[in-house]
């Protein structure tokens, strides 16, 4: 994807344009051109020193008939990144890095003075710091060694640090935390004379098992005349981190709290994640409420938000809920089974009203002493996790509406941190509705235009067939990426018009600014609109912590998928066909998920062209097609930890 930064700039021979450079793992890239339908294309030979994301500025050679324009790079004007883990390997007396990315198509020199420090087979975190001479190898400073390759721990932490986050914290931010917890005495008879006394509700908290860090609680009461309060109550970590301390500023600089398959890597010291801002069960907590009143029929009658104390009763886990919602009987069953059935009547609205029903399976892994994966657990949702993220939803959008409202009264810019999800580019949807036509369905659109409405009626159309998995995840790589942002569009995904993330503030620090300005809202101070430029920033910077702290988790899950298979290769497995190319088949090993490529030339059957649609292959002699959800068997015939890839050989 590129990003124009400037208009074109015309010189005898060629445009000049600015943007990001794509590359795929032979060094050849890609730059997306405004306006047009394919990419120029620039030989590996014409990239200059230029790396997988970095803005660069181009020389766009002229259209041409039938083909993809071309060019080449200019300049490198920013790069993407400067840190990459990778292995360390020797040749001819020297040590390199060969970056884990495949993207990254060099391999890396260590500079002279790091040479002695290299170990073979170990893998390391490198800062580039110069390369201006395509024809030289890049050179890059040695930071870290970070273990073995294959082991456990130097695979995880190799996760962490190649998304450019750190593993532990600063020790004046430990400090901070430390002495936050020494204080917490003070802080809360502080805060009993402003935050509200909720302690007498009724309140529980619902995590997963091993959850530590618990940002949110429900409480619910009803009253004689039949309406419902229904409480949602966030952990308070304003309170205890204030704006510019050396916390906030580790925090910002996070953004996100990171869930490998083993371990959290949190946004906020544990002293403040898993014990003072955590909604431990027995222990008094400040928390950001939410309450909610509802008429017997479920309607929305009133909304109160503001800092609050509560007490919650018992924790959760959500297959203990689950039961409990199942047999309406046990601990706290009135007061689950009644957020149950109000958060029934909240998602069949927020249906109603065009949000989209994507389903997405996750996976977990059962390790065993060594760490290695021995089992892998699927994950669905059920009643209990859509109870609460049917409340979660609620509350933010109704902070969204409350400081919008606001804004609106006041005028002047509103400085206010929204989630947003824009509408589908109509080019991606044209090619969603010809991929699908090809899968054997249809989705109804307007030269591109879609609703959430017409997504849905597609989900349930192809809900429990073979193709449901591959053209859900197809829709979803056709929408718009959400994002945070200071102007609101609202959310597309959700059907809302106005969309926050309030609910998370241990582990995201959108939801800890969405705090503080809420807080000055109800004070009557109105949006920082002073900090407008600054909030925009944070919000950037919020997004792409995000987006990296995401393929962290993936490349930890990938590690383990190809790890559990390690042990396996020579036997076979069924599978299903989750992608072809011109090249090979992509087949998802059912058990494990784990994707892994059959090469088109160890088809020996036959010899087999793509179709049209890119769904499906047929032999040119024999006719047998291999289309996209057929189900093969397999036989694995290598694995790559170090690049998480599985090789596949098809069996009759």
């Amino acid at each position: 994807m590129s990003h124009k930064k400037h208009g074109p700039k015309q010189s005898k021979n060629h445009t000049e344009l600015e943007g990001r450079i794509s590359l795929n793992t032979r060094g050849k890239g890609y730059f997306r051109l405004d306006g047009e339908e394919r990419d120029a294309e620039i030989p590996a030979e014409a990239t200059n020193t230029a790396l997988h994301g970095d803005m660069v500025k181009i020389a766009l050679g002229p259209k041409r008939t039938h083909f993809p324009r071309t060019a080449e790079v200019l300049e490198v004007v920013e790069r993407a990144k400067t840190h990459f883990v990778g292995t360390l390997i020797e040749e001819d007396g020297l040590w390199y890095l060969d970056p884990d990315d495949r993207k990254v198509y060099v391999n890396f020199l260590l500079r002279p003075k790091d040479q002695d420090r290299a170990k073979k087979n170990y893998k390391a975190l490198v800062e580039l710091t110069r390369w201006s001479d395509p024809k030289k190898v890049p050179e890059v400073t040695l930071i870290e060694v970070i273990g073995k390759k294959g082991e456990h721990e130097t695979e995880m932490r190799s996760s962490v640090l190649a998304q450019g986050f750190d593993y532990t914290f600063p020790a004046e931010v430990e400090a901070a935390a430390e002495a936050l917890s020494d204080s917490r005495a003070e802080t809360f008879a502080r805060a009993e004379q402003t935050h509200r006394d909720l302690r007498d509700r009724p309140t529980f908290t619902i995590d997963p098992h091993d959850a530590k860090d618990f940002d949110d609680a429900i409480s619910v009461v009803t009253h004689a005349d039949g309406t419902i309060e229904l409480g949602v109550h966030i952990a308070d970590v304003s309170t205890y981190v204030p704006e510019g301390s050396a916390i906030d500023v580790e925090a910002h600089k996070r953004a996100t709290s990171i869930y490998l398959v083993d371990r959290t890597i949190p946004m906020l010291p544990e002293v403040l994640s898993n014990d003072l801002c955590s909604l431990k069960p027995e222990e008094d907590r400040l928390a950001f409420t939410a309450l909610f009143t509802f008429s017997p029929e479920h309607a929305l009658t009133d909304t109160w938000f503001g800092q609050s104390i509560i007490r919650s009763d018992r924790r959760f886990a959500y297959e203990e809920a689950q039961e409990i919602l199942e047999a309406e009987e046990g601990e706290l069953a009135q007061e689950l089974v009644l957020a149950r059935d109000v958060a029934r009547t909240l998602r069949k609205e927020r249906f109603k009203d065009g949000a989209i029903a994507f389903e997405t399976e996750e996976i977990k892994f059962t390790l065993d002493e060594d760490m290695k994966p021995v089992e892998v657990i699927r994950k669905h949702r059920q009643e209990a996790n859509l109870l609460i993220e049917d409340l979660m939803l609620l509350a933010n959008r109704a902070v969204a509406e409350r400081v919008s409202r606001e804004c609106k009264a006041r005028g002047g810019p509103c400085t206010f941190p929204y989630r947003i999800h824009d509408k589908p580019d109509p080019e991606k949807i044209i090619d969603l509705a010809t991929f699908v036509e090809a899968m054997g369905f249809d989705l109804t659109h307007r030269h591109g235009e879609v609703t959430g409405k017409d997504l849905n009626a597609l989900f349930t159309k192809i809900e429990g067939t073979e193709a449901q998995e591959i053209i859900e995840t197809t829709a979803i790589r056709s929408m718009a990426k959400a994002i945070y942002s200071l102007k609101n569009i609202g959310h597309f995904g959700l059907g809302f018009t106005h969309y926050t993330h309030f609910t998370s503030p241990i582990r995201r620090y959108p939801d800890l600014l969405v705090h503080r300005v809420l807080a000055q809202v109800l004070a009557g101070e109105g949006t920082p609109q002073q900090a407008y430029s600054q909030y925009e920033r944070m919000l950037t910077h919020a997004t792409e912590r995000e987006i990296s702290a995401t393929e962290a988790e993936r490349d930890s899950v990938k590690y383990k998928q190809v790890e559990y298979l390690a042990p396996k290769v020579g036997e076979t497995f069924e599978g299903r066909v989750t992608g072809i190319t011109d090249f090979g088949i992509f087949v998802e090993e059912l058990y494990s998920k784990a994707e892994g490529l059959i090469r088109l030339r160890d088809l020996s059957d036959d010899y087999y062209n793509l179709d049209e649609h890119g769904v499906r292959l047929v032999g040119e002699r024999t006719g047998r097609t291999i289309s996209l959800c057929d189900h093969l068997n397999v036989k694995l015939i290598g694995v790559d930890l170090e690049h998480k890839m599985v090789d596949w050989k098809m069996v009759a």
